[in-house]
C-alpha cells in the first residue's frame, strides 16, 4: 500500500485496542482497504507467545482488511519521551487523513503515554498538516473502574455481530473480566445515544474542513 492510499491511522498501544476502540469504525471501511494499524508493542504474557499473538493480528487484519506493524517497546514500559518520535515518523511515513488515537483516561498506564505522546505528535504543525481528523477512541473496560470522565461526541452506527468476531479472533485476550457480551452491552448504550441499534463513541478533538 502507497503512502497516498493511506486514510485512516489507528494507534493501539497494544494488540487488540484497534478492536476494542475501533472495530466497528474497521468494519465500516474494511471494503476501501485505506486503514492502517500501529500497534506500539506486544504483550509478552506467560500464557500466549509472541508469535501466538501475532497470529491473532494477522486473523484480524485479514477479517478487517487492514496492514499493520508492530513496534518494539515494551509493553507496561511505554515513556511518553521515548514514542513521540517513533508516532511522528509514523505520521509523517503515512499521511492519513484520519487518525485515531488511544484514551488517555485509563487506569492502564501505557494508554496513558501514548495518548499524551500522541497528542504531541499531533499538535498543529506545517509537517503534519495533512492530519485533517483526530478522535480519541475508548475501550469499554475502562469503563468499570478508574476515571470514567469519557464524554463523546462523535458516534458511528456498526455492526455488533463483526465487531465480536474480531474480537473472538483475539482468543488469548477474551477474559473473565472482558467477556465477549460486555462489547455487545456497551455497544447497545452506545446505540442508545444516538438511536441506532449499536454504535461506536469517539471524542472528535479536531476536524479540518478544506
Amino acid at each position: 500500500m502507497s503512502n497516498s492510499e493511506i486514510k485512516k491511522l489507528i494507534i493501539a498501544p497494544h494488540c487488540d485496542d484497534e478492536v476494542l476502540g475501533c472495530a466497528g469504525v474497521l468494519d465500516n471501511r474494511k471494503e476501501y482497504g485505506n486503514t492502517f494499524v500501529y500497534y506500539l508493542g506486544v504483550d509478552l504474557f506467560h500464557m500466549v507467545k509472541r508469535d501466538d499473538r501475532l497470529a491473532e493480528v494477522r486473523s484480524v487484519a485479514s477479517f478487517l482488511n487492514f496492514d499493520f506493524v508492530v513496534g518494539q517497546n515494551t509493553v507496561n514500559s511505554y515513556k511518553k519521551e521515548l514514542i513521540i518520535n517513533e508516532i511522528t515518523d509514523i505520521l509523517n511515513d503515512l499521511k492519513p487523513y484520519e487518525v485515531f488515537i488511544p484514551n488517555g483516561l485509563s487506569y492502564n498506564q501505557d494508554h496513558k503515554e501514548v495518548y499524551e505522546a500522541c497528542i504531541i505528535a499531533l499538535r498543529p504543525h506545517d509537517l503534519n498538516y495533512f492530519v485533517k481528523t483526530v478522535f480519541v477512541y475508548e475501550i469499554d473496560q475502562y469503563l468499570l473502574w478508574g476515571e470514567n470522565t469519557f464524554i463523546p461526541n462523535y458516534f458511528e452506527s456498526i455492526n455488533i455481530d463483526n465487531k465480536v468476531k474480531a474480537y473472538e479472533l483475539y482468543a488469548s485476550q477474551v477474559r473473565s473480566f472482558r467477556p465477549s457480551d460486555l462489547l455487545r452491552k456497551y455497544a447497545y448504550i452506545k446505540g442508545l445515544s444516538c438511536q441506532v441499534e449499536y454504535a461506536e463513541a469517539f471524542k472528535l478533538i479536531r476536524s479540518i474542513i478544506d
